[in-house]
């Protein structure tokens, strides 16, 4: 299906070619015609498939065919997202599939970590687009800077996340503010059981797609997992680099302690290295993506903050340091590299204490990657095994499993003990 099948306008089309998109993916031939005839959608979409233009293009359609004459602005389009990085894309695809509408939406971005007196200026007069992450956003509204009632569309960009715990109890403090009459859009690239429900509730007759396994939207990810003794991960993570030259090299761990101190590490190393977390001012973070993309860092080293919607053009390599406690959020890191059908590599890094939880990663990823040794990082301990706890769908240790790390036995004790039962 081409664009100018979907039912958008000339001006989005015009925008559309200056950023060399040829034909829709499949979220966006499946979504946008939805969307313009009003409806709820439900969403689940790879990383990297095209989805935020399934949902900004047809909103500004919906903004060229409506009055925009009215003042003071109604905020009319209100997109919500967890991260304030992926609120800054969103607003960034907004600008450029809109820079030929005769008459522009007026956008907003608010998110924290910034000073909130220059959002309230800029929402003088209302707003016809709302980009937000919703502590900031409930600020706002406290201090009467804007209101919600007039909502027509509501964007939930990386869905599950929002709707899970760290931000279940804002995100109904807004739904309050809603109108219950109004079109919501959930997007995301995973929904884990627990989620699908609350999903379900907030949704009227939804128009479902699930594209995930479409595939021309599969990225061209060779996924590795690499056993090394916990203290030898750097040294190996130093070694990976050299041997395959990565210009730019996204590093996960686990706590915003370890993006300081392996990120401090890899520059003792003469290799540039940058931390990337949720406790760094706004500015810094900006610099820091930013020196990413532009290769003057070549080594970002991140809490998840950076798997949910980062779009980095050209990245070809993801590093779990640290394997994620979720195995959805295994999905979203990988999601980082191959993207836009170029190739990339995702490498895990499976310790003795990690072992066993790579293995519910796989199972509930429905993945099998072989494990391998590198010469000269052969690991000395033995695999700490661990129960499942279904109901979370994390690895916790067990009592009875052993727990007890000891000193493999050798390539050559191996060889030796085959060849003395083949006697």
């Amino acid at each position: 299906m081409a664009f100018h099948l979907l039912g958008l306008s000339e001006t989005l089309l015009r925008a559309l070619v200056t950023r060399g998109y040829e034909t829709p993916t499949a979220v966006q031939s499946a979504v946008i015609p939805e969307v313009l005839k009003g409806l709820d959608v439900w969403a689940t979409a790879s990383t990297g498939s095209g989805k935020t233009a399934a949902f900004a293009l047809p909103l500004l359609k919906q903004f060229e065919d409506a009055d925009a004459s009215r003042r003071p602005r109604p905020v009319r389009f209100l997109v919500l997202a967890p991260t304030r990085e992926l609120a800054l894309q969103i607003a960034e695809s907004f600008e450029s599939y809109g820079q030929f509408l005769e008459t522009k939406p007026k956008t907003v971005v608010v998110l924290g970590g910034v000073s909130i007196n220059p959002q309230m200026m800029a929402l003088r007069g209302g707003a016809d687009i709302v980009i937000a992450t919703p502590g900031r956003l409930l600020d706002l509204v406290e201090k009467n800077a804007l209101s919600l009632s007039q909502v027509q569309t509501l964007v939930l960009d990386e869905a599950d996340r929002l709707l899970d715990q760290g931000f279940a109890e804002e995100l109904q403090r807004i739904l309050l503010l809603l109108p219950r009459e109004r079109q919501t859009l959930l997007f995301s690239a995973t929904f884990a059981p627990p989620i699908e429900k609350l999903a379900g509730s907030l949704l009227t007759n939804p128009f479902r797609v699930d594209v995930t396994d479409t595939v021309s939207e599969k990225p061209k990810v060779v996924q590795r997992a690499i056993e090394v003794d916990q203290p030898r991960r750097t040294q190996l993570l130093r070694h990976l680099l050299e041997v395959h030259a990565f210009d730019r090299t996204l590093v996960f761990v686990a706590t915003t302690y370890a993006t300081e101190h392996v990120s401090q590490k890899l520059r003792g190393l003469g290799i540039a290295a940058a931390p990337l977390h949720g406790k760094l001012s706004q500015g810094a973070r900006t610099d820091a993506l930013r020196d990413f993309r532009e290769g003057r860092i070549r080594v970002l080293v991140a809490t998840d903050l950076a798997a949910r919607g980062l779009d980095i053009t050209g990245l070809p390599a993801v590093v779990n340091y640290d394997l994620p406690r979720s195995p959805n959020e295994y999905v979203h890191r990988i999601g980082r590299t191959g993207r836009a059908g170029e190739p990339g590599m995702a490498i895990s890094f499976i310790t003795a204490e990690s072992y066993t939880h790579f293995k519910l990663i796989e199972k509930r990823c429905e993945l099998t990657v072989v494990r391998e040794w590198i010469a000269g990082f052969d690991p000395v301990q033995e695999p700490i095994l661990y129960p499942e706890d279904s109901s979370q769908g994390h690895m916790f240790p067990s009592r009875d499993s052993g727990g007890i790390k000891g000193k493999r036995k050798s390539k050559k004790d191996k060889l030796r003990e085959a060849q003395a039962r083949s006697k």
